[in-house]
Formats: structure tokens, sequence, C-alpha cells
């Protein structure tokens, strides 16, 4: 239930101005975004830091937030407007936006060092009101971007906002220097404060499995890992590519793990093309599981940021096809770890599956180059690094004079 009057489960606060504040537009607990916040966030609590979240209502009462409050990270639920609901509390606060309200509540609260803002629910850029609303109070803040679109721009009034808010943050985090640069075109300018950070992921660092034992008939077996949700990940211009005539003569089989709003859709679309004796809709599974069973990562994206199923699948030092979107490019190399598509269309995922068919007897050494690369980009342990970024941007500002900011906001409401 939502407590007008604080948090649930209050903890000991170190002090005023001690707070590292940290708005969270949503609780998808598979998300890489949801495993950057929380990691660093119980790294912070750890090292005695006070640390605080603003999360969805629905969220708080999860297993996965309970855990969170028992490690010392102090949740702020926000209540679930209904759409009738909004316009009249605007209208009440001075046409104050529902997130700026909630936060302002918890920085009466708990004066924050820093204030961490993460991207909405597509990944893109944090909330325009509540960059503005950091901003205009010249408030310390970061923002977290973990992916974009290409087809998202922003008129030139948003975007020149948009451009003078994101220039008062300690840093804008990007996931990749593709979201990065895509987000500067957007806004019509550079951003100078900008960095990329990785999200952590879920398999040991050092792991090490064997790969896979060929079936006698040598069937090679793919897997796409992620939402089953095409208009992002693609997974209608994979199985167009597989029902093509040539691989219908071929020994493979592909598990698609996840589940997602579409998946009966996709269900009969493998019917339509007649692979589905070839396709396994698998769920959800621990990722040691899938690479002790399956070859090579096949991701068929239309839109990504740096895709934690790429990070995995390499770490466990299987090859990966997929589409040249995002941040993608920047870890898979071309003929070496991998093969890139040049866009998410059945002819090229086709192209680009040819290409793994004729290699694949280099499928394995292949995977073993992905290995090595991936662990020359990718720390150990992410979220800590994140969080020692974090309490060092929070310790400079509190020793710093603030940088001008231009006045576009008031925190009272």
């Amino acid at each position: 239930m939502h407590n007008s009057q604080g948090p649930i489960h209050p903890h000991p606060i170190t002090g005023p101005g001690r707070t590292i504040l940290f708005f969270v537009p949503g609780m998808d607990w598979g998300g890489g975004g949801h495993a950057l916040w929380t990691r660093s966030a119980l790294q912070l609590a750890a090292r005695g830091i006070s640390v605080c979240a603003s999360v969805p209502e629905d969220s708080a009462q999860q297993p996965q937030s309970q855990e969170l409050q028992a490690q010392g990270v102090e949740l702020w639920p926000r209540p679930n407007y209904s759409w009738l609901e909004h316009p009249l509390r605007r209208i009440k606060s001075r046409h104050r936006p529902n997130d700026v309200i909630e936060i302002a509540r918890v920085i009466r609260a708990r004066p924050p060092a820093l204030i961490v803002l993460s991207g909405e629910g597509t990944g893109r850029f944090p909330s325009l009101d509540l960059v503005e609303f950091c901003a205009g109070n010249r408030l310390p803040f970061v923002t977290v971007t973990h992916g974009n679109r290409e087809y998202f721009w922003y008129p030139d009034h948003i975007a020149e906002r948009h451009r003078l808010a994101a220039a008062t943050a300690l840093r804008c985090f990007f996931v990749s220097i593709a979201g990065w640069r895509l987000t500067e075109r957007q806004f019509g300018g550079e951003l100078l404060n900008a960095e990329v950070v990785r999200n952590p992921f879920k398999v040991s660092y050092d792991v090490s499995l064997p790969w896979p034992r060929l079936h006698r008939d040598g069937e090679l077996r793919l897997a796409c890992v992620g939402r089953l949700s095409p208009a992002e990940k693609g997974q209608d211009v994979l199985l167009e590519a597989l029902a093509t005539p040539c691989w219908r003569q071929r020994q493979w089989s592909l598990s698609l793990y996840g589940n997602g709003p579409v998946r009966q859709v996709l269900e009969r679309l493998a019917q339509k093309l007649g692979v589905s004796d070839r396709v396994v809709f698998a769920g959800f599974c621990p990722v040691e599981e899938i690479w002790a069973k399956n070859h090579v990562l096949i991701l068929p994206s239309r839109a990504e940021g740096l895709p934690l199923a790429i990070v995995e699948a390499m770490l466990c030092a299987r090859p990966v096809v997929a589409t040249d979107v995002g941040g993608i490019a920047e870890i898979v190399q071309d003929g070496v770890t991998g093969f890139l598509a040049e866009a998410p269309s059945p002819s090229s995922i086709a192209n680009a599956l040819e290409r793994l068919w004729i290699h694949r007897a280099a499928a394995a050494s292949m995977g073993e180059a992905g290995r090595r690369r991936i662990t020359q980009l990718v720390p150990p342990d992410p979220g800590r690094v994140f969080a020692e970024k974090l309490q060092a941007l929070a310790g400079l500002q509190m020793s710093t004079e603030a940088p001008e900011r231009h006045d576009r906001a008031v925190l009272s409401p």
C-alpha cells in the first residue's frame, strides 16, 4: 500500500545531504537496467551510504523489493494514478507531473547528495519533467539511458529543453556509444558530460562450459534469448528467415527463451510458416543451462541498447548472429566472434545465418574469441563499478560548487 507519510521499512539516515536517491520508472526485474540500479544500490548500502529509491507502488511488496529493503535500501512507493486522477492532481499541484510530485516528497525527507534518474519504459533518456526539475532546483543528478529508438525524434522546442537540461547533469550515462550518439542527434547537440557504463549480467564471469555435443545428424542448435516482443526483438523476422527453402533442407533447431505479450502470435506464425516442429518456446531458463544445450545465439532485434543476452552468450564462449542495431557492433566482430546482419529483415538475417552455416565448423573457436573479447570490454562486477562512480560523484558534488543551472522549476509543490 502507498504510504503518504514516508517509505516502507525506513532505516536510520546518516544525515542531511548524504543520501543517494534512485528514481526508477518501472520494475522490470529481468532487465539490465533494473540489475544496474539494484546492484549498485546494494553496493552503496553495504558501504554504509544512505540509499533510497522511488519505485512504482505495485512493485513495492514483491520479493525482490523486500530483499532490497532487508539489505538497507529504503523504498518510497509511488501511487499508480489512473488517467482520471492525473489531470485533477496536476491542477491541484500547480500542474506538476506526478513523478515530480513524488520525487519532491522524497527529497524533502531525504536531502540527496546525488539523484540517479533512469530512462523511461523503452529505455530512452529519462523524463524531461524530472531532468528539468533537478536542473531548475540545482540538484546534483545523473541520468542513465539503457536504449533508444532510431525512429524517435523530438520536436525542436522539446529537443532544446532536453539539450539545456541534460547539460547540467553531472554525468549522462549510456550503456553503449551508439545510444549516446543517437541521443546527441535527437537533441541536436553534443553531450560533453556523457560516459559509457555496463549493465550487470546473470552468469559467472569465469564460467566455463564445454561445447555442446552435436547429435548424430549434426543438428545446429540456435537460441534466441529475450522478451517475446517482436517490435523490439524481431523474432518474427527470424522465423521467416528460417522458413526459406534452403533451411528446410538443413538440420537445425531453434529455442526461443523468454516470455512476453506476443507468445501466442509467434507460435501461430511458426505454424503458418511450417517450422513449428523445429521451434521450441522454452520460457525462462538459467543462462548456463541455455548455453550448456545450444551452440549459437541469434538476436534479430529491431532496437537495442547493449543486450545482456549477447554479453552472457559471449562469456559462455558462444558465437553470436545479430542485427547491427544499438551497441551490438561495439562488442560483436563480424566474421570473428559472430556475424552481423545489416538490417532486421528476413533477407539480411538469412544472409547472416548463411554465413554462419558455411563456417559452422569454426563456431566453437569463434565463441572462444568472443569470450576473450567480452572480458576486455566488460568488467567482472559492473554494479560495483557503477556504485563507485556514483559515490565519487556524490562526494565531488558535496565538496565543490554546483555548476550554473537554468531555472525552470521550483522545489515546493
